[in-house]
């Protein structure tokens, strides 16, 4: 069932007939199409032993009945929003392959090598982090302070962040937040270390973006286990981006903006809608208003910078998992993988505003307002084609248009095929 539905999550008990979870999560682990499935172990069994044997065949979490409902869900979306991530890494590689482009499949890196970063003000704490990490050839490093872990996560490109939950003289959660906001660390996976009844605050970092905890006392074998199974994570993402990028920067990408071309955009839309990797999918078709008039007065060379001007707002202004692409001319599409209806309007609203917040001086003297019309359409992703998605949010963009510019409008019904 994992290898054919390609669920976000699989929760395995341990205890079943026939075949154990640990075996079952071995092998799902060992089969490159379902290797990058989140597991999350159930079982009875509540012995250090059992959680880290779940631990070493790959799970990326162990709970133990009964299951705290807040716990799970905790777990629950840092893993989903984690696997979501990763998705859409492997389908833009699997569109470069598709294309002749990319390398063979990402298999699972040694850690040996890996740089993390432990911030907590006891030594004795720290120094038994660093040497559990080291056990497993992670090179550790030490921070006493959130402003000290800050210097050195903007000196040092760290694998993994460790955090003590009890420092003791400023708020942890703050650098949680901190943390996933800085472009450094953004996507650095975040291991707590907590005190038994900090439960609520582990619940409050979760929501913040961390990824894993564990529970003072610290087990070495448990700290080992979630530090390398994060750590991999973590290579297996940035190998799949290096390739990425590689291959597109060479042919599918627009030499005038740096977004994808349309060649890129056409083969990865029909990747994620034949995968099912997404259960609704949201395309936003954008055209600069009077584009031409600008051409026409002020010449192709302010033309093109105005043209990058928008192309970087709409980067910088969409999620790291969404795809922005130039169609041609003046038109870019931007896909939103997961996204229904009311999102995606409230998505281009927000888009539609930056540019128009955009400063463009066609000449040094004379500033001239940048806008964008947008269609957008939705449609679960069984439902549709890339090309009926793509001309009913196309269609939508000249409803737009006849209705005055600078505005946006929802296509509401995706006729299936």
């Amino acid at each position: 069932m994992a290898r054919a539905w390609q669920p976000d999550l699989i929760l395995l008990d341990v205890m079943m007939p026939g075949m154990d979870g640990y075996e079952c999560c071995r092998l799902l682990k060992d089969d490159e199409v379902t290797l990058h499935i989140p597991v999350v172990m159930v079982t009875a069994l509540g012995e250090p032993g059992e959680r880290l044997r779940g631990l070493e065949a790959g799970a990326d979490d162990f709970l133990t009945k009964p299951v705290e409902y807040d716990t799970l869900m905790a777990r629950v979306r840092s893993l989903v929003r984690l696997k979501r991530l990763l998705d859409e890494w492997r389908a833009r590689g699997d569109t470069a392959r598709a294309l002749g482009l990319g390398t063979d499949r990402v298999l699972i890196p040694s850690v040996a090598g890996a740089r993390a970063l432990v911030v907590d003000d006891w030594d004795q704490s720290a120094q038994s982090i660093q040497a559990a990490l080291g056990e497993e050839g992670v090179i550790p490093g030490c921070a006493r302070s959130s402003a000290e872990a800050f210097d050195m996560t903007m000196a040092v490109n760290f694998d993994l962040l460790v955090v003590n939950l009890s420092l003791a003289d400023e708020d942890p959660l703050k650098l949680v937040s901190i943390l996933r906001a800085s472009d450094a660390t953004h996507e650095t996976p975040l291991l707590l270390v907590a005190e038994p009844g900090e439960k609520h605050r582990v619940l409050r970092a979760f929501e913040l973006g961390a990824n894993d905890w564990l529970v003072q006392p610290i087990d070495p074998n448990e700290l080992r286990a979630r530090a390398r199974n994060q750590i991999r994570r973590k290579f297996y993402q940035d190998r799949l981006r290096s390739d990425l990028g590689t291959a597109l920067e060479m042919a599918l990408t627009d030499p005038l903006t740096g977004l994808y071309n349309q060649r890129y955009l056409r083969r990865h839309l029909s990747g994620l809608m034949d995968s099912g990797q997404s259960r609704q999918l949201a395309v936003l078709m954008v055209d600069v208003d009077h584009f031409k008039s600008v051409n026409d007065r002020y010449g192709h060379a302010s033309g093109d910078r105005a043209l990058r001007l928008i192309a970087d707002s709409l980067r910088v202004n969409t999620r790291v998992f969404d795809s922005v692409a130039r169609y041609g001319g003046e038109e870019f599409v931007v896909v939103m993988p997961g996204t229904g209806p009311e999102e995606a309007a409230a998505a281009a609203e927000r888009l539609r505003s930056a540019v128009e917040e955009i400063e463009f001086n066609a000449t040094a003297a004379t500033r001239v307002p940048l806008t964008v019309s947008m269609g957008v359409a939705c449609t679960p992703v069984a439902s549709s084609s890339p090309e009926v998605l793509l001309q009913a949010a196309d269609a939508a963009l000249y409803d737009a248009k006849r209705n005055g510019r600078n505005r946006i409008e929802i296509a509401r019904t995706v006729p299936a095929i």
